[in-house]
């Protein structure tokens, strides 16, 4: 097969879009070093994905799984030890027990200040009703 069409590829996938996410993931394997299963023929590599696909050369399934699996972000199976998870706990209590602490200062230094002014204003208030 010197070319390939749209058409061989659909025979095996009939979904144009799942064609291109899965043409598209063989090229890219292609391009990290996967092995080809058919000769290249000087074409590159999306048009030897679809040559792949078109006589079924590649397994779909796997190529599909791979797909899946390199968009995934959360990988079933993969939880986190207790360990690490309570130690990320005693971690967040203790952030938000210093943010804690730190508005609290905020709020006394706030007050000292206004207790200030109150005085300052009693003072001047004061000198005022003596002139």
């Amino acid at each position: 097969m010197a070319r390939v069409t749209v058409e061989d590829c659909i025979r095996e996938i009939p979904n144009r879009f799942d064609l291109v996410l899965l043409a598209s993931h063989r090229a890219r394997q292609i391009s990290a070093g996967s092995p080809l299963t058919i000769n290249r023929d000087n074409d590159k590599n999306p048009v030897v994905a679809l040559r792949e696909i078109a006589e079924k050369t590649v397994s779909l399934d796997e190529l599909q799984d791979g797909l899946v699996h390199g968009l995934q972000k959360y990988i079933p199976g993969e939880e986190p030890e207790e360990e690490l998870m309570e130690f990320l706990s005693d971690e967040q209590s203790y952030a938000g027990e210093a943010q804690r602490q730190s508005e609290i200062e905020d709020l006394a230094l706030d007050d000292e200040i206004s207790d200030d002014e109150i005085e300052e204003d009693i003072d001047v208030e004061t000198i005022e009703e003596e002139e």
